[in-house]
């Protein structure tokens, strides 16, 4: 006989669903075939699968010990957690933010947020990692729970990736990013010279073949999403503008074609248009390796639940050095701190991390899956 306690990474999903995380091996017929016989019970008591959860339940499983492992499939697990980074210490100093239940973490440019194949390595792989070696979870609580990102970011964006411990954090950060409820700002340099703010509105059409969108002025199909995107020039020079982005809404590719449509598209990035750009003779005519986009501040609103802790904090990732290639970093800092961003930071990173972390740009081409999440850009 096995026996689970039903904890808050568990609580608040169906029975049928925690069996198959359960026992992934075993089919739903199977699974509803032991609850009407009462193999399965949840408090000692018969049911049917479609009940929600709750803390301090017991589910029992009344099978035998061989039963069990034949269709609990510990090899998968075992395996994919092999596979795991062994050092941790790269992430540990990227982490801007950390408690029981949230981890924010500054992804460098060059690293996937979530594998696109199965020997990839993602920030959620070594986000994972790293709660392992801490305690934060075990192998046995990940059969049933593992902890993610919440929202996700272009391979070669660098910026804040927001990763839920426990359930419901997940959950409530998923709600957050879903209802617009928290402000994103990004910073990005752009070709052309931009002198005003501005509100910039549109559809974006996806084109899953190319994985590219495209900008429409109206709607004309159902797939059409509207997006509104706005501005504030910080400075510029030599025909290239530092922009602080606000991403009002979240859809894919949205800064960069969004910005790219006006005439002004993302230095570095290849696949809207702004690959060929170079600073003047002063700082050595250096070619922008990737879109210089980054994540840069993301503040909680006030509220309740498990995101109260942050609430009304503003949590930010410094510029990586290769925006300074365009602008020194002395001129940067100092237009955004003349904005009034504060809150959390952390110390500025070795470029090292881009190597111990698999965060090597990639060239035109190199886009994968995350460009499919509403958050990319």
């Amino acid at each position: 006989m096995k026996e689970f306690l039903i904890g808050k990474n568990e609580a608040g999903q169906r029975l049928d669903k925690f069996l198959s995380k359960c026992l992934p091996d075993a089919g739903k017929g199977f699974l509803y075939r032991m609850l009407r016989k009462k193999n399965i019970t949840v408090n000692h008591e018969k049911k049917t699968g479609a009940e929600k959860l709750m803390p301090g339940d017991v589910v029992r499983f009344w099978l035998s010990d061989e039963t069990f492992q034949k269709f609990a499939a510990p090899h998968r697990t075992g395996d994919d957690l092999q596979t795991l980074p062994k050092d941790t210490a790269p992430i540990k100093s990227r982490i801007l933010y950390e408690d029981d239940d949230l981890l924010i973490f500054n992804k460098p440019a060059g690293l996937l947020s979530q594998k696109a194949k199965k020997q990839d390595c993602s920030a959620n792989e070594w986000i994972l990692a790293y709660l392992l070696q801490t305690g934060s979870v075990t192998e046995e609580s990940l059969r049933t729970f593992r902890p993610s990102i919440a929202n996700r970011l272009d391979r070669n964006t660098s910026g804040l990736l927001l990763a839920g411990k426990t359930l419901p954090a997940l959950q409530q950060l998923a709600e957050l990013l879903r209802e617009r409820s928290a402000s994103k700002y990004y910073i990005a340099c752009v070709r052309g010279t931009l002198k005003e703010p501005a509100e910039i509105h549109g559809f974006l059409r996806k084109n899953k073949e190319t994985n590219k969108v495209l900008i429409l002025n109206q709607k004309e199909r159902d797939e059409d999403r509207e997006i509104h995107t706005a501005y504030e020039p910080l400075c510029f020079r030599n025909g290239i503008t530092l922009l602080r982005i606000h991403l009002i809404t979240g859809r894919t590719h949205q800064i960069r074609a969004h910005l790219a449509s006006i005439g002004h598209p993302v230095l570095g990035d290849p696949k809207y248009g702004g690959a060929v750009c170079r600073g003047d003779s002063s700082n050595g005519a250096a070619l922008a390796g990737r879109q210089l986009l980054h994540a840069y501040s993301f503040s909680f609103p006030r509220g309740n639940g498990i995101l109260e802790r942050i609430g009304g904090t503003c949590v930010v990732a410094p510029l990586p050095s290769d925006f300074f290639t365009f602008f020194p970093e002395e001129v940067c800092r100092g237009y955004l701190e003349n904005k009034g961003i504060t809150g959390i930071r952390s110390r500025r990173h070795s470029e090292s991390f881009q190597s111990d972390l698999q965060g090597k740009p990639h060239r035109a081409g190199a886009e994968n899956s995350d460009a499919h999440h509403p958050d990319g850009n």
